[in-house]
């Protein structure tokens, strides 16, 4: 039996695509939801601003597959939950944000993942979270647009659609392995190799020290203490961290002089750091939101 949720995501194309790659989607269409009219407006009149709809995607779905946390959850991925009525280049109420849902049961579910978005980013959400008053269909034209022009405009960055299919890939290629070494193995390993990053690995948190784990790149530092460097750090504070210039991070600790920038993302078990993913790139400013949300979600594999 298949479900629905609706997601106004800014402009409907990107987001279409990205949904309708997800595994366990069977469906995903463009088109107006939560508007005044009865009746289906055109794009044109959506445009205006003076309907109150919102260009959103309905996404159907297995649940035996994928479940509404989930789908929320990589909805907020491809967002800026604190941006209103704007999205990328698009600004308008027609590109607000929201979850539009049909079934009562989602409720409690949808609005753990708000509550945690909205701890995470430490700030109101400008998303809306409402239920589903109408909805209709866009044209044709919009349908499958970027299937019809692979050059047309996307406001979701392209790295986003690379890492959904990895963060697909991942569960699936580890399965129900239980070692964890072998596990860390094989994540540094799909990951470095879809991503092409300077250095890709894992420290385990030994004692007071993080030992240097499985990894993918030039040799490193086989160990960092707590608080030290941007590891460190991150296993102190039990976050990640987006650091766009290693240089100026206090304390970095240069396991190369050719990591420019880094992301350390920690992976907990129990409520407690028991390792940290950290990714190094030889670019400045390599790394942001978006990494981040895709890479926490890959870690939560472990």
């Amino acid at each position: 039996m298949y479900k629905e949720l609706y997601f106004a995501a800014g402009c409907f194309w990107g987001a279409r695509h990205f949904f309708a790659d997800v595994d366990g989607v069977s469906e995903a269409v463009c088109g107006y939801a939560n508007g005044q009219s009865d009746s289906p407006p055109s794009y044109e009149e959506v445009y205006t601003d003076m309907t109150g709809f919102a260009e959103t995607v309905r996404v159907k779905y297995n649940p035996g597959k994928i479940n509404p946390e989930t789908l929320v959850r990589l909805f907020f991925t491809i967002i800026d939950p604190l941006s209103l009525n704007r999205q990328g280049e698009d600004s308008g109420t027609r590109y607000r944000t929201g979850v539009y849902y049909t079934s009562a049961e989602d409720i409690p579910l949808i609005e753990a993942v708000f509550k945690a978005m909205e701890a995470k980013f430490g700030a109101p959400l400008a998303v809306e979270l409402l239920p589903l008053n109408n909805f209709f269909l866009a044209e044709e034209r919009h349908q499958n647009y970027l299937e019809k022009h692979p050059e047309g405009y996307c406001h979701i960055p392209l790295k986003s659609f690379r890492y959904l299919r990895l963060w697909q890939d991942v569960r699936l290629f580890l399965g129900d392995e239980e070692d964890p070494v072998a596990r860390m193995a094989n994540m540094a390993a799909l990951i470095h190799g879809r991503m092409k990053f300077f250095w890709t690995g894992f420290y385990r948190v030994t004692g007071k020290q993080l030992v240097l784990g499985p990894f993918q790149g030039p040799e490193a530092c086989f160990r960092i203490g707590y608080g030290k460097g941007v590891c460190g750090s991150a296993w102190k504070e039990g976050k990640t961290l987006v650091v766009p210039d290693v240089e100026e991070f206090p304390g970095h600790i240069a396991c190369s002089s050719e990591s420019k920038s880094e992301i350390v993302v920690p992976v907990i078990r129990n409520g407690e750091v028991v390792a940290v993913l950290d990714i190094d790139s030889q670019f400045i400013g390599n790394f942001d939101q978006t990494d981040a949300a895709f890479l926490e979600m890959i870690a939560e594999i472990l």
